[in-house]
């Protein structure tokens, strides 16, 4: 009889983490020896958690990940030379290098990504959820977070979001006892699970060294979340091997802690408890996973590094040319029309468009029952159901993050953010979520939403109610942004910010809401940009946006009076601009440019118009090119203090005198 023990099987579980394991092994000797720019972030320790957790999802469920995300891609299947030629910066990467090592993604693998922005992919992930369950399906969106993040606010509101729309999502903390470089004991009292409870969520801690353990978890937990009983939070306790990031030489770190976690990592407790038996055949398994790994190495290697003619391709799509504007604005003058105000144009645009399309979805802070603190969406909850047009909590990371994980999972949203000062809470989910979709998937995924806000100045507006925020996010490549001045821009610029496949960001003004003007319904959809001439002549070209349309065009009437001819230009898209349109009025007022803007001076859109007007016409111009602004001061209250800062039309008429050369009236 032989003496050879019966072999033992190893499980699929240990061939994933050792791949893992591994996989950053190759990494962090990639980046010494310079294939790879910049920082990585090891998983090393925590493999157990997305490999159970990936093992216990279907098909269709979706993960996203933190920037120490490597093992949740492999746990999907993301092939591991496509994730390595990402990592190492290469055009055969997943995301041809666009990504690297803290951002990547593979959709079509299920990995929706990773975000190097802490704890800002909960507020997503309850967008990916939010629009199964709008369409009915019976998908569960799996988010990692470290234990830092619970110290976020994003997802505390993504939190909150989630359970107050009992949402699919389950959000599985890797606490590996460390917030960075500081001790997460140090930063909070009590158990996370017991925090995230107190929000009326399923919470629990989980063995995450164990991925049997995690997959039964996770599995309970995904059955709970289809079952329409709403999120559920699993703290998985792990161990971190190594430091922060590949240059983190853990100089803080105390060796007892070190020692444990070399002791406790679910590699090593796996051979523990398969036993020497088991010695074979992980040999031949970490033999097999070496080889793989080797392979993935050669084949990047070869990889060439991204085209940099690429480099510009993919921030959003294409701007309207020229024939299309001029089409635009011909079929927006004619054609029957509706007497409506500003704030009734806005009404109807939003019913045209969730009539005409299932995948729109409204949404905000009183947006549903109320019909918003502005009457925009009011009797819209109404006829299209709770579904579609709904209330959320005061949470404006989550609403605008929400919307950025549904817009790319198939829905189009339109949310209200109340007052564009709240923006300023929750600039990450547009500036580093929003506007990145696009370009990092190379234009394979892109995020259709809209922001709706309003701005400026009101009597009795104080400076927490009152700034004008354009010039912030027109800074942003990837987003549109619009400021409709009259109500048949109100209509027609909504329903084209619904109608384009980018994020756009429409401030509506306050002050014009209950503006009346001709609305024409039935006309088609325009694209988005294209400027307006509101007014034409040749001695002096006043170009304006927003709020200021209407006291430019008093201006102008009042110069003509005496004897001046001045053309108005109403940009409304400041992204994408309409560069000809201005080089034309510019070139028909002889070099005579006021660029005149409700928002504070300096540091407003008007320097990008004039220096744009200084770069391209300067042939033509006759002096320099002139701002008006509001007074670079924070806005009282006091109606009387307001007048004397906001340019109103006496000045604007009084500075293009002095812009003529003429004197002033009496």
């Amino acid at each position: 009889m032989s003496s050879r023990s019966t072999p033992v099987r190893v499980p699929d579980a240990y061939r994933q983490m050792a791949t893992i394991r591994a996989f950053e092994e190759r990494c962090l000797d990639l980046a010494r020896e310079g294939l790879i720019a910049g920082s990585v972030h090891p998983c090393a320790g925590q493999e157990a958690i997305p490999v159970g957790a990936v093992a216990a999802l279907g098909e269709h469920d979706r993960v996203l990940a933190t920037y120490r995300g490597h093992g949740w891609a492999l746990a999907c299947g993301v092939p591991l030379d496509q994730l390595l030629g990402e990592i190492c910066q290469r055009a055969g990467g997943v995301n041809g290098g666009r990504g690297g090592s803290p951002y990547l993604s593979s959709p079509q693998h299920r990995f929706a990504g990773e975000n190097s922005i802490v704890g800002a992919g909960v507020p997503i992930a309850d967008g990916v959820a939010l629009a199964a369950a709008v369409r009915g399906e019976q998908r569960v969106v799996v988010t990692s977070i470290g234990d830092g993040a619970l110290s976020q606010g994003a997802t505390h509101e993504g939190l909150v979001f989630a359970a107050a729309r009992r949402l699919p999502v389950i959000v599985i903390c890797e606490n590996n006892g460390w917030a960075e470089m500081t001790r997460a004991d140090a930063m909070v009292r009590g158990s996370l699970a017991e925090r995230v409870a107190g929000y009326g969520i399923a919470s629990r801690v989980v063995d995450g060294n164990d991925p049997a353990a995690v997959q039964a978890a996770v599995a309970e937990a995904a059955a709970s979340a289809r079952a329409g009983e709403g999120p559920v939070f699993l703290e998985c306790a792990t161990v971190r091997l190594l430091g922060h990031y590949n240059r983190d030489i853990e100089h803080y770190r105390p060796k007892d802690d070190r020692a444990a976690a070399q002791r406790d990592e679910p590699l090593a407790r796996m051979r523990r408890e398969l036993g020497e038996s088991a010695g074979e055949q992980l040999a031949q398994v970490d033999a097999e996973v070496a080889q793989a790994i080797d392979a993935a190495t050669a084949a990047v290697r070869a990889m060439p590094e991204p085209d940099p003619a690429t480099a510009l391709d993919h921030v959003a799509a294409p701007a309207p040319v020229a024939d299309e504007l001029a089409a635009a604005e011909a079929a927006a003058a004619g054609g029957p029309a509706t007497e409506l105000t500003y704030v009734k144009a806005v009404t109807a645009a939003l019913r045209a468009e969730l009539a005409a399309r299932s995948e729109v979805v409204v949404y905000g802070e009183d947006v549903g029952i109320g019909g918003g603190i502005f009457g925009a969406s009011r009797m819209l909850q109404q006829e299209f159901g709770a579904e579609r047009v709904f209330d959320t909590p005061i949470a404006e990371s989550a609403i605008l993050g929400s919307a950025v994980g549904a817009a790319t999972s198939g829905l189009r949203p339109v949310v209200e953010i109340m007052w564009a000062d709240f923006l300023l809470v929750a600039l990450d989910q547009l500036v580093n979520q929003a506007a990145n979709v696009r370009y990092l998937s190379r234009g394979e995924v892109t995020a259709p939403l809209v922001m709706r806000t309003q701005q400026g100045v009101t009597p009795g507006s104080c400076a927490q109610h009152s700034q004008s925020l354009e010039a912030l996010l027109a800074h942003v490549p990837g987003l549109k942004v619009g400021l409709p001045a009259t109500p048949q821009d109100a209509y027609a610029m909504l329903r084209a910010a619904i109608a384009d496949p980018d994020p756009c960001m429409l401030f509506e003004s306050r002050a014009l809401y209950q503006q009346k003007g001709d609305v024409r319904l039935d006309g088609a959809v325009e694209p988005v940009g294209g400027a307006r001439l509101r007014r034409t002549g040749g001695d002096l070209a006043i170009v304006t946006w927003g709020a200021m349309l209407q006291g430019a065009l008093e201006a102008a009437e009042l110069l003509a009076a005496e004897g001046v001819a001045a053309s108005v230009l109403d940009l409304r898209w400041l992204r994408p601009l309409d560069h000809e349109a201005i080089e034309r009025v510019v070139q028909a007022a002889s070099g005579r440019v006021l660029v005149v803007h409700e928002a504070t001076l300096t540091g407003g859109f008007g320097a990008e118009v004039a220096a744009h007007v200084q770069e391209h016409c300067f042939d033509v111009l006759d002096g320099p090119v002139v701002r008006l602004g509001g007074a670079d001061v924070r806005m009282p209250s006091a109606p009387v203090l307001q007048r004397a800062l906001v340019p109103g039309a006496a000045a604007i008429a009084q500075r293009g005198r002095e812009l003529l050369g003429l004197a002033a009236t009496a």
